[in-house]
């Protein structure tokens, strides 16, 4: 894999960067974290380099300073929301990423559960937490939330929510997931503070868009393709640029809710503390980037495998054109199409040579592997020999799994198991390969050649399992497939 972002130099100045912050607002830092700050792949994926649990590592630096909220809102637990990556609910998750934080040395002080109103699901979480001796506040939902900011300002908005206490000069503040209410938190408490005599600081700590690159960067791009959904845009800051006459990247969302923060903020102080949402931002990953060409290169991959994965949703009836058409006109802006992927077009290549479902892998030095399904494997079982036997040396016409050791595994597919298709997948043929290492060396060098698949490209002709996507995602390898059933 070509590296293109420094993460020793991000975990320093990024920690770096935080604690000037807290210090700017003389030792009280409220630091709403967006995104996800462990398991980031999309921020690994377009900035090759960064590890997916980097932001995590950065916050170690300041853990001894700091404590954790994980907030969730009530409206969630009541809808029984999940998190569509790890097909957990959100409530579930809260526990999960409280137990996470805590294996890692972070101190997990309470969970804010936000939008409450009275609901029952509510009332019953909490007191389940409270059994499990977390501490669990309610913060309640304030009518004309954000715009009615003389409501939000007084003792009948935040004035009302359950005040966190807090005894750390960081607190981080976290959600399973978007429209949790993790910048109302943070308001809350800075009201909540300012009453009692403490003027806390507000920050956002939040990867993406990068606002030090250019709007139509392909990081920045790429950040759009993974919102799509929610129908993000970037664009630039015009509140920066008024203040200070420089461009800065921001995304919709912020630009257009600051004037309200900025209200809310002077009901609060009788000031704020900034002059644009870019201001409230922390984020020093642009300045990390070692080669531009890339990390341009690895998000313009994203943006079609985002594409790619839209069009399989939508063959499965669950997203709308909308998505479709968004992430097509994101692929314009970046003068791209689906053949850019050089493995795409040697997929489709070989499936118009043999007229059955085929697959390509582009490896890390260019090498373009394809095959093809047969009645022994499928189509990316067999690439995944192919590759790796390339990797190993090992000539491609040996069989490293003899057919009289396929056939009984198909038998028990199709005659106990009651599967329709005998076609071994990856993960059986990964478990073979296993099986036969103890007492063949080439299935020994092939296993071994594996973590060599890390950052690489393939493209399948027809929609995977499900077993077969997770075996892709586990090996590194950034996979996309035509939105087209098995025959």
């Amino acid at each position: 894999m070509k590296y293109g972002f420094d993460n020793d130099k991000y975990i320093r100045i990024q920690s770096e960067h935080i604690k000037e912050r807290i210090a700017q607002f003389k030792g009280k830092l409220y630091l709403e974290l967006g995104g996800k700050l462990f398991d980031d792949h999309h921020a690994s994926r377009v900035l090759p380099g960064f590890q997916p649990d980097s932001k995590l590592h950065m916050l170690k630096q300041l853990a001894s300073d700091a404590e954790i909220l994980i907030v969730i809102s009530a409206l969630d637990i009541e809808k029984n929301k999940v998190r569509q990556d790890l097909g957990i609910t959100y409530d579930e998750d809260v526990l999960r990423l409280r137990t996470e934080f805590i294996n890692r040395g972070f101190n997990v002080s309470s969970v804010v559960v936000t939008h409450y109103n009275g609901q029952k699901s509510a009332d019953l979480y909490r007191q389940r937490l409270e059994h499990m001796g977390i501490k669990v506040y309610y913060h309640y939902t304030i009518e004309g939330y954000p715009n009615n900011v003389a409501l939000i300002d007084s003792d009948d908005g935040f004035g009302k929510d359950d005040f966190v206490e807090t005894t750390h000069p960081l607190v981080i503040v976290t959600a399973p997931g978007p429209g949790s209410g993790k910048m109302a938190v943070c308001l809350s408490q800075l009201y909540n503070e300012h009453k009692r005599g403490t003027e806390a600081g507000y920050a956002k700590f939040e990867t993406f868009p990068v606002w030090s690159l250019p709007l139509k960067h392909p990081v920045n791009i790429a950040y759009e393709a993974a919102t799509a959904d929610l129908n993000d845009v970037n664009m630039i800051d015009p509140f920066h640029m008024e203040a200070y006459g420089k461009v800065a990247i921001n995304y919709n969302r912020d630009v257009e809710i600051f004037p309200v923060l900025n209200a809310i903020f002077e009901g609060i102080y009788g000031h704020c503390p900034y002059k644009s949402p870019t201001d409230m931002g922390v984020n020093m990953v642009g300045f990390c980037i070692s080669d531009d060409e890339a990390c341009c290169e690895a998000s313009k991959q994203e943006i079609i495998r985002r594409y790619y994965t839209a069009l399989n949703k939508l063959a499965e009836g669950a997203v709308n054109e909308a998505e479709i058409n968004k992430l097509s006109l994101l692929m314009q802006q970046s003068k791209i199409t689906t053949d850019y992927r050089r493995c795409t077009k040697a997929a489709k290549s070989r499936r118009e040579e043999c007229d059955v479902p085929c697959s390509a892998i582009e490896l890390n030095d260019g090498t373009l592997i394809t095959a093809s399904s047969s009645p022994l494997l499928g189509t990316c079982a067999s690439l995944l020999l192919n590759a790796t036997k390339y990797l190993a040396g090992i000539d491609h016409g040996l069989k490293l799994i003899p057919q009289d050791l396929i056939e009984p595994i198909q038998k028990t597919k199709t005659e106990y198991l009651g599967g329709k298709n005998p076609r071994l997948h990856t993960d059986e043929v990964l478990v073979a390969l296993s099986v036969l290492s103890q007492h063949d060396v080439n299935c020994r060098r092939a296993l071994a050649m594996l973590p060599e698949l890390r950052g690489c490209q393939a493209h399948s002709t027809v929609m995977l399992s499900e077993v077969d996507r997770k075996i892709f995602t586990k090996l590194g390898i950034g996979l996309t497939c035509d939105p087209v059933r098995k025959g």
